[in-house]
């Protein structure tokens, strides 16, 4: 059998579609949930990055980039948390690495393959930075899900700090606005958890939110309780 060259070898443009359809993805989504669950984690299963994957590409898409970019987009938000099925420590590394395994498989081109990994490897706040347009998105989209759906703990008098903001949180929207601002939106049960207790868990992740927002030429804000608090 006669060996191709790099430049021989025939890629694919891997579509959203193709890696939602992925048998391996769709069960390493799910154990990865399932560890974080025994960990006391809230819901990071197919509700979450489905989400994550939806609100990324809108965002690129409403600030003039291309479908292509928005689809790359779509497919990190997707993938973005698998590398939990390893240990939820350095998951974004361990992630990357499994989407480059997957998305290699998959025959997909380099240049994707490359610019969805570093997104992945690049959205956890302890070590993340918006390098790209899609780590950007993927950033934005992933650390504005803030839902009571997510939580899990039915006994609200065992919530943990963690469990009671997101439970708190009634409503979230994420607001855009071409060339001006990427808006978190959110009505928070003060009766549930003050806002303080809101800024003590997520403060970093909005700061580096407003990072991203920078880097695709945008402001970001937070809105609680129709207050601008960011």
């Amino acid at each position: 059998m006669e060996n191709k060259t790099f430049e021989e070898i025939t890629f694919e443009e891997i579509t959203y579609e193709d890696v939602k359809q992925n048998k391996k993805v769709n069960a390493y989504i799910k154990k990865a949930d399932e560890s974080l669950s025994a960990l006391g984690f809230t819901e990071h299963s197919f509700a979450h990055v489905t989400k994550v994957a939806d609100v990324a590409s809108r965002l690129l898409l409403m600030q003039g980039y291309s479908e292509r970019e928005a689809e790359l987009a779509r497919i990190a938000g997707y993938l973005h948390d698998i590398g939990n099925v390893i240990n939820r420590v350095d998951h974004a590394q361990s992630g990357a690495v499994m989407a480059f395994r997957i998305l290699d498989q998959m025959g997909a081109e380099p240049d994707d393959i490359a610019t969805i990994i570093t997104a992945i490897g690049n959205h956890d706040e302890s070590t993340a930075f918006p390098v790209n347009a899609v780590a950007a998105a993927l950033i934005i989209a992933d650390k504005t899900d803030v839902r009571y759906t997510r939580v899990r703990n039915t006994d609200p008098t065992t919530f943990d700090i963690h469990d009671r903001v997101n439970y708190s949180v009634k409503e979230a929207a994420v607001d855009m606005e071409k060339d001006a601002y990427v808006q978190l939106r959110i009505r928070l049960d003060t009766s549930v958890c003050a806002v303080m207790d809101y800024f003590e868990i997520f403060l970093d992740r909005m700061v580096l939110c407003r990072k991203a927002a920078q880097k695709l030429g945008l402001e970001f804000y937070l809105v609680i309780n129709d207050q601008r608090l960011l």
